[in-house]
């Protein structure tokens, strides 16, 4: 009995090494990791519906450091002061009170120029809509500088030095994912491990 027993174990185990064998095998054809490409995609998808959803002149590059601090607010090491508190949050207030204002006539004149143009309006007769749509945008894009600036009035160098280094870990590691990502669609491909 201890025998068969033993063997069914053994036999057990050897179909489980050959199945997870198989499912390496698998994942180095670029067959694994759906749930993982799938959520990347997601958030490349919601990435992508953001900048495009953007008022600002500059889609990227610049900080959106209330944005940052808001996350960092307890942070020990950032270590805000009652006083620095007060002010960010009339920053943050300012700031998002008049983006929102500009991102909602930003969005209707870019829906406006985009229906015009499928229902075969000419470039010449949009000059007007596109002129003012980069305008709206500039004045969005002052609005974030002037955040920019008045978020470092506040805080002291140290501070803002400590969100910047945040700032930057979090692009290596997406430039890492972004990364891993290309390898993955390169192994999907099939042209991994050459």
């Amino acid at each position: 009995m201890k025998k068969v027993l033993l063997s069914s174990i053994a036999a057990l185990s050897l179909l489980l090494i050959s199945a997870q064998a198989e499912g390496m095998m698998k994942c180095g054809a670029g067959k694994c990791g759906g749930a993982m490409k799938q959520g990347m995609m997601q958030k490349a998808k919601k990435m992508h519906k953001m900048r495009m959803n953007s008022p600002f002149l500059i889609k990227h590059g610049l900080p959106h450091l209330t944005k940052m601090v808001a996350k960092s607010w307890d942070d020990p090491k950032l270590a805000l002061t009652d006083e620095q508190k007060a002010k960010l949050m009339e920053v943050r207030k300012t700031t998002m009170s008049g983006v929102k204002k500009l991102k909602l006539e930003v969005m209707k004149l870019r829906r406006e120029i985009v229906e015009a143009s499928k229902a075969g309006t000419k470039a010449d007769a949009l000059k007007a809509k596109v002129e003012k749509l980069a305008s709206l945008e500039a004045e969005a894009t002052m609005v974030h500088l002037n955040c920019i600036d008045s978020t470092k009035a506040v805080l002291t160098k140290a501070q803002y030095d400590y969100l910047m280094q945040k700032r930057e870990g979090h692009h290596v590691m997406m430039k890492k994912m972004r990364s891993m990502k290309q390898g993955a669609m390169k192994c999907a491909a099939g042209k991994c491990g050459k």
